[in-house]
């Protein structure tokens, strides 16, 4: 480290290197369970492989309601609400309020881990060089989550790791290979394309690869649209760390001349006369390389008999959908589906270094064989994860434990809060809080109350799991004497069935992205006072969120909950669960907020905004206030 060069030291409760969505969500979920947080990402822009750098859709677990929920539900619902268009940079927007905003949580913006400094066995510090404002930082912590895909602080560290697709025997994998190789799944860049009103010519840069109706390209257009471009992919021949600006030379150039053959010489070159490129991408999408070893490591056996794991903390549900390392020079198939089961579960056991005591990992680079990570890659699955080792790092810290320590009680607690965050763990129910035992759930126009607190907040298989009633319908509350209730915790369907993607190509009569019709919008809730009489302790109009935490902080005999529209101006009403707590949650219903620009003035020293005293030379040039 070059010492004449400014260096920022920080010590903070847990270190996250990496903001793609398993980061994000991570820090995100550790701040606001009490940590203090410092995330460090190499990038302009958060999101990883879904930010408007790469563009991927976030994909995970196939079927009907089988969508992830947690933090990322909180995060695409704010996104559909804001970004009707589908507009990566509003997209970006939504992500950059999340790790610049959220209490607790500090983001270290275009910012590399390149250094660790190790005592006894565990990490202590990394060190960090920011590019933009040419400093260093240092960043100590009792915990390190690493979420940076290529698993930076494995080779720092010295924690165990292993690259490359494992022999068939090794794990008794029908889907691996006879022998062990380095060769990985490859890279894409993606494409984005945009409908006009008029006609569209294209010439590609004479450098560009020149494709043919005899190339590898045909068999992969499908729509004629190119699908989203998942398919453009090259690398998995190479080392994709080591190799990565080659491999981003091929390709850039197999890019343009992909364009090219779709839009000049193709079979689909006529659908798409007033079809023009918009966007492509510079930052290739990465699929693998380092992955962590765990106490445990995820195999294809695993996902096949459904992740029946005692400790489960996550769910995967994409098929094991392994890419040929040959990419776009294999002639055949890119990418072969095998079935999974959708839900598997996934175990935190998989999630922590087996080596290194302090060390979490989430993302792509968890502890799992190739042919299981085919399947755990996907960004909606990667965000469960960094949800949960994020929530794991909290309860450590809260505990003055390691990660190997959660077990027995701890795990429960783990669970407990996972599902108390909205995160589904398949085969598990959420424990009910003592309030809800004691109290009585009544309706106004019937529906089942039971599933209030049967702990299942989605539907799962042919159980409903919700309450269904009309708007103005009112739920209540009621308790023999009057009980303190710090929170009130609701549940609402959000749609479960939709996946809730950015846009992968954009027509001239788009349909915009709107939030789920069926999602409340305006509610009230009313708390029961000494005389008898309902004071309105709550209102929204405009809720964009599936769960959301109420402050009551009061002692009440009955609390009620009244909804009054949906945004799909419809009749009906949906609640998965409603429940009075008498322990804080780490959720607000306040988003963040913007100051006025007067504010933000009000902040400089009036002396610098004082005119410059340039004497009479600043005079003889009448107004102009630069020299020359």
């Amino acid at each position: 480290m070059n010492q004449s060069l400014p260096l920022e030291e920080h010590t903070v409760d847990v270190c996250i290197i990496g903001g793609g969505m398993a980061g994000l969500i991570a820090a995100v979920s550790a701040a606001r369970r009490g940590c203090s947080v410092m995330l460090v990402h190499d990038r302009a822009v958060l999101g990883g492989n879904a930010s408007s750098e790469v563009r991927m859709w976030i994909c995970g677990a196939h079927g009907r309601d089988k969508k992830e929920s947690g933090i990322l539900e909180e995060i695409q619902l704010t996104n559909l609400h804001r970004n009707p268009d589908g507009n990566y940079s509003v997209w970006d927007s939504v992500l950059y309020e999340y790790g610049k905003m959220t209490r607790g949580l500090t983001t270290l913006m275009n910012t590399s881990c390149n250094n660790a400094k190790m005592e006894d066995g565990h990490l202590v510090s990394v060190d960090a060089w920011q590019m933009t404002t040419q400093t260093w930082h240092r960043i100590s912590a009792k915990y390190f989550i690493d979420c940076s895909g290529d698993s930076i602080l494995a080779p720092l560290s010295g924690a165990n790791f292993r690259q490359g697709r494992e022999a068939r025997d090794e794990f008794n994998e029908s889907l691996a290979p006879v022998r062990t190789d380095r060769k990985t799944m490859g890279n894409t860049i993606l494409l984005q394309l945009e409908e006009t009103s008029t006609e569209q010519s294209f010439k590609p840069p004479a450098w560009a690869y020149t494709f043919d109706d005899n190339s590898t390209l045909p068999s992969r257009l499908g729509d004629g649209f190119g699908h989203n471009f998942w398919w453009l992919e090259l690398g998995g021949l190479n080392d994709t760390i080591t190799e990565a600006e080659a491999i981003n030379e091929d390709l850039v150039k197999a890019a343009w001349g992909v364009w090219d053959y779709m839009k000049n010489r193709g079979p689909q070159a006529q659908k798409l006369k007033n079809w023009r490129l918009s966007w492509l991408g510079s930052l290739p999408g990465k699929r693998e390389n380092r992955r962590y070893l765990a106490p445990h490591v995820l195999t294809q056996n695993d996902v096949e008999a459904g992740g029946k794991f005692e400790d489960i903390v996550a769910y995967g549900g994409w098929s094991m959908d392994d890419h040929h390392p040959a990419g776009l020079y294999y002639p055949g198939n890119a990418t072969l589906f095998h079935k999974a089961p959708s839900p598997y579960g996934i175990p935190f056991s998989s999630l922590h270094s087996r080596n290194v005591p302090n060390l979490f990992c989430a993302g792509r680079n968890i502890s799992a064989t190739h042919s299981a990570l085919s399947s755990t890659r996907v960004m909606g699955t990667c965000s469960l994860l960094g949800q949960a080792v994020g929530t794991a790092a909290a309860l450590c810290n809260s505990k003055s434990v390691m990660p190997g320590d959660i077990s027995g009680a701890l795990l429960k607690d783990l669970q407990k809060h996972l599902m108390e965050d909205d995160c589904w763990l398949p085969g598990l129910a959420k424990p009910n809080q003592p309030l809800m035992e004691e109290a009585k759930i009544t309706s106004s126009t019937g529906g089942d109350v039971t599933a209030l607190m049967n702990g299942h907040e989605r539907k799962v298989g042919d159980e409903l799991n919700v309450w269904e009633s009309t708007r103005g319908s009112v739920l209540t509350l009621n308790w023999e004497a009057p009980r303190h209730v710090e929170c009130l915790r609701l549940v609402f369907d959000s749609d479960l069935s939709s996946h809730k993607r950015m846009p992968c190509r954009y027509k001239l009569e788009s349909a915009n992205l709107k939030l789920p019709k069926v999602l409340v919008r305006a509610f009230r809730v009313e708390a029961q006072i000494d005389d008898g009489t309902w004071e309105t302790v709550f209102s929204e109009t405009d809720n964009r969120r599936r769960l959301v935490v109420i402050p009551i902080q009061r002692e009440t005999r009955a609390l009620r909950f009244i909804g009054e529209s949906n945004w799909g101006n419809t009749e009906t009403i949906r609640v998965f669960s409603i429940e009075a707590r008498q322990e804080t949650m780490p959720h607000s219903v306040d988003p963040p907020r913007g100051i006025s620009w007067v504010d933000a003035t009000s902040l400089i020293d009036p002396k610098d905004l004082a005119e410059p005293d340039h004497g009479l030379e600043a005079h003889a040039r009448g107004s102009t206030r630069f020299s020359a």
